[in-house]
């Protein structure tokens, strides 16, 4: 569930794309590193992950006059975009058709519940945690390149990834409770 003041204002970001799409870069800002974080999970090579992503935005810049509210965040909308993007890709990649079936059943309302939770849950982790997870899941940089980024040693970044993820954890649980 989100938080009021986080759906309201996404509500107005999306109203205001609406009406004028030049206004659609404040839903882009807010929703990237989720969008690209879910295709990255599902295609290796960081150049299509990168073209993806784009392509995902493109189609709902075109289609956001045709958003509706439905009860569920907008990167909903985004990752079922995403999700059918992933799918033409491995198809028009060769991917053998059994494992194409398998990935490509129908996208679950649960999944993307979880999914866009998790990605409020990362946004309110402390500063440190948050660009960990960042670094280390969406820019898919190694521990030793973080922690030349971050001027910190590796144990300690291995650290900051360990409490980000029981800290993300813990509150999965109790958004579950």
């Amino acid at each position: 569930m989100t938080e009021p003041g986080i759906g309201n204002e996404e509500r107005l970001l999306v109203e205001a794309a609406q009406s004028d799409p030049a206004r659609f870069a404040g839903l882009y800002e807010l929703h990237f590193h989720r969008v690209y974080a879910y295709i990255a999970r599902r295609v290796g090579d960081r150049h299509s992950v990168e073209d993806l992503t784009a392509e995902v935005f493109r189609e709902a810049l075109a289609g956001i006059r045709k958003f509706e509210w439905r009860g569920v965040p907008f990167v909903a909308w985004l990752l079922r975009i995403a999700f059918r993007t992933v799918a033409d890709y491995r198809v028009r990649n060769g991917r053998e058709m059994g494992e194409l079936k398998r990935e490509s059943e129908p996208f679950e309302e649960a999944e993307v519940e979880r999914s866009a939770m998790l990605f409020q849950l990362v946004d309110r982790l402390p500063e440190a945690q948050f660009r960990v997870i960042h670094m280390r899941f969406v820019e898919q940089k190694s521990i030793r390149e973080i922690a030349r980024e971050m001027d910190r040693s590796e144990g300690a970044v291995k650290q900051l990834q360990l409490r980000a993820i029981e800290n993300l954890r813990a509150q999965m649980g109790g958004e579950h409770a």
